[in-house]
């Protein structure tokens, strides 16, 4: 059976908030002596950018998309207030707006590694996988493309191509802190949680203070139940960077693990405060909802994550679950099938919609979303599809 999922993020870079606090004033300093003669321009990004997110805290998604396109078409200066824009249209699934706002971006700085990474989301989504790879692949290091990548070299067919080539230049230069921690990326993916942390504690051998690694090693210490430690690296990180959204997340994973329900809660106020327009927060405020049995609040929450993001797939599987509980397996349909297009290659939403046709009579259906979960990338996912499409088959009419 497949069970409700904890959202988990892998997303690596300085906040976008904390890159720009960063230009702030310490105490006691004055502003000549510490800020950059263009300080101003961070100072108004900062009140664009948060100004939008107190709008998409309040569910005006479409208010904020178009004060900040008001503010990015008066401030062309305004990278971050521009990327963040792209960010959002994106989510509105608006690609052709999002892939121009990235590329006006790039004309301006070809070096942009953040702005690299978008642009290949927004291709892997179209389904370019090839021009998707190249911007992935311009993203890197420093970014959080390596899981976009294995999945596309999935969906070409050469994954184990792409994992070989990583894994010889990873061991053979074993002081290089990036391509340790990309490897432990590949195994993440990969559901393998093991040889994850060995790259992940390899890279941080060389670079202690890498949040990539310490959130690498949290996220693999969580899938292996392991929440002491995992809250240990997580921990780690946010001595380093208290406003890593990421990291943030992930502790209130392993605080729910550990049964520390309180604290998780806290802590996801804190990552939700930071960045309103992500989901797993959502997600998990979601999880919560439903340990003390509240259903209806739960799928509001999971509602509201695919409003401001639906391309996570945690928040239908979540949502599907719910309504499957309950009896609801057209709403569980309807769900499940918005899940596939947003995450055509996530076995448990294809096996959670194989569910919802089953109960309703579709076997065929049911089968057809069978086989595309037996090729998850998760072992136990696939493995409970194969049985399921067994156990369909016997009852089927030759």
């Amino acid at each position: 059976m497949i069970r409700r999922s904890l959202s988990v993020f892998a997303l690596l870079a300085l906040p976008l908030v904390g890159a720009l606090l960063s230009a702030a004033p310490a105490g006691g300093q004055t502003m000549d002596t510490l800020l950059p003669p263009d300080a101003h321009k961070f100072a108004d990004q900062l009140m664009a950018i948060n100004y939008a997110r107190q709008l998409i805290a309040a569910g005006e998604m479409d208010r904020a998309v178009q004060e900040l396109a008001d503010f990015v078409a008066s401030h062309p200066e305004g990278t971050d207030a521009a990327r963040f824009l792209g960010d959002l249209y994106y989510r509105q699934g608006r690609f052709d707006k999002a892939a121009a706002v990235y590329m006006q971006l790039l004309a301006q700085n070809p070096r942009d590694k953040e702005t690299h990474n978008r642009l290949g989301v927004v291709y892997a989504t179209e389904n370019r996988i090839d021009a998707a790879i190249v911007e992935f692949q311009s993203a890197l290091p420093g970014t959080d493309s390596i899981r976009d990548l294995v999945l596309l070299h999935l969906r070409k067919g050469d994954l184990p191509q792409y994992q070989g080539e990583m894994k010889r230049a990873a061991d053979g230069n074993p002081n290089d802190a990036d391509l340790q921690e990309e490897l432990g990326e590949i195994y993440q993916t990969l559901h393998q949680p093991n040889l994850a942390i060995l790259y992940f504690r390899r890279a941080l051998d060389s670079d202690g203070r890498s949040i990539a690694a310490l959130n690498g090693a949290g996220m693999a210490y969580l899938d292996m139940h392991d929440h002491a430690t995992a809250m240990g690296y997580l921990r780690d990180c946010l001595n380093i960077d208290p406003i890593n959204y990421a990291c943030l997340d992930n502790l209130a994973v392993g605080q729910i693990q550990a049964g520390q329900n309180e604290d998780a809660i806290s802590t996801l106020k804190r990552a939700h405060r930071l960045e309103p327009e992500r989901p797993e927060a959502l997600v998990n405020f979601g999880y919560l909802a439903d340990v003390n049995g509240d259903w209806k609040r739960a799928v509001a929450y999971y509602v509201q994550a695919i409003s401001v993001n639906p391309y996570v797939p945690e928040s239908y599987v979540n949502l599907g679950i719910d309504y499957e509980h309950n009896g609801l397996y057209p709403l569980a349909q309807s769900a499940l099938i918005k899940g596939v297009a947003a995450a055509p290659y996530d076995g448990r939403v294809r096996y959670l919609l194989a569910r919802a046709y089953a109960a309703q009579g579709e076997k065929a259906l049911a089968l057809a979303e069978l086989k595309a979960a037996e090729a998850s990338l998760d072992p136990d996912v696939a493995g409970i599809a194969k049985e399921e499409s067994a156990r369909l088959l016997e009852t089927t009419p030759q």
